[in-house]
């Protein structure tokens, strides 16, 4: 499948997501609204079979936090990233798609952890390297005086 077709069928898909041939990957920003369902559809879709999950990245982008999900499917031999923006800085929640590729599991935990986002329906959401005296040492806004760590 072509980058052009590829972006018509995410297109198709869901209208709102912002699709775009990116430097290396075709990238996709979805509402957050509909973030759950997109993930289905394109994991599920005959045409695309996102079944391979291959990264999961929480950024902080100062105004929100992010989370960036590459894909591939295996079948078609695509590629894809989708990001999806918390709606809230200080309690941000995004939906889990641990249902989906369990494998996102991990990455969710440690997004959790090191950025504070929480994930939705995620089956077991608990920090994994730092305990509950530590902050989220990956925000642009980190400060700890007792650890010497800032930002």
């Amino acid at each position: 499948m072509t980058n052009e077709a590829l972006i018509a069928a995410i297109t198709g898909i869901d209208a709102e997501a912002q699709t775009l041939t990116g430097p290396q990957f075709v990238e996709t920003t979805v509402p957050l609204a509909g973030f759950h369902a997109f993930m289905k559809k394109i994991k599920e879709d005959p045409a695309l079979l996102f079944d391979y999950l291959i990264c999961v990245t929480g950024v902080d982008k100062a105004e929100n936090l992010q989370m960036v999900y590459h894909l591939e499917s295996t079948t078609h031999k695509h590629l894809l990233v989708v990001k999806v923006h918390s709606a809230d800085r200080v309690n941000p929640v995004i939906p889990s798609v641990a249902d989906l590729w369990p494998t996102s599991e991990f990455h969710e935990r440690e997004a959790f952890d090191l950025l504070g986002i929480t994930f939705s329906n995620h089956p077991d959401l608990r920090r994994m390297f730092l305990d509950d005296n530590w902050g989220y040492p990956l925000r642009k806004d980190y400060k700890d005086d007792i650890h010497i760590v800032s930002r």
